[in-house]
């Protein structure tokens, strides 16, 4: 590996560890010219994600949009970040096991849907609210009799 401040062609691993996310690998390296340290990360090259979406444009997969919807649905609710990181890490895990390169807005909205209500009930009908398009409150009535009626609690 080159070293970033001297440009000397070689230099010595000092430490190695994954990330949290178990997604690469976290190097600590030395220049054996200039002494001088520096950290690399070593990544599977994934095949590029493509999103289609409702109006049929296309855009680049990205997570951490994915983890700013979630975000905004759990605004003000007791959810750690983690929880909603490995989320998204857990969405897109899904996705590329696929092997496809394209997927659907619809079905990225529908896994979000599916682990947000696993995580939290009032952060799934926020989500839900806005990815279902609601348009009145009976849209939101429906949608929590449902979720009372799957727990069997629904009161007549």
């Amino acid at each position: 590996m080159k070293c970033p401040f001297c440009g000397y062609l070689d230099s010595r691993v000092i430490e190695s560890r994954t990330t949290e996310e178990m997604t690469a690998v976290r190097r600590r390296r030395e220049c054996p010219n200039c002494s001088r340290r520096f950290t690399t990360y070593e990544r599977l090259e994934e095949q590029p994600l493509v999103v289609v979406k409702k109006d049929g444009s296309r855009e680049t997969f990205s997570r951490q949009k994915i983890l700013s919807g979630m975000l905004k649905s759990c605004e003000k609710r007791p959810i750690p970040l983690e929880v909603l990181e490995q989320a998204s890490f857990t969405i897109e895990r899904a996705i590329r096991e696929t092997g496809k390169g394209e997927v659907a807005s619809g079905q990225i909205g529908e896994l979000v849907m599916e682990r947000l209500r696993e995580i939290d009930d009032v952060a799934y009908v926020r989500f839900a609210s806005v990815y279902r398009e609601f348009r009145d409150v009976d849209g939101f009535r429906k949608e929590v009799e449902r979720i009372l009626a799957e727990k069997g609690q629904n009161r007549e």
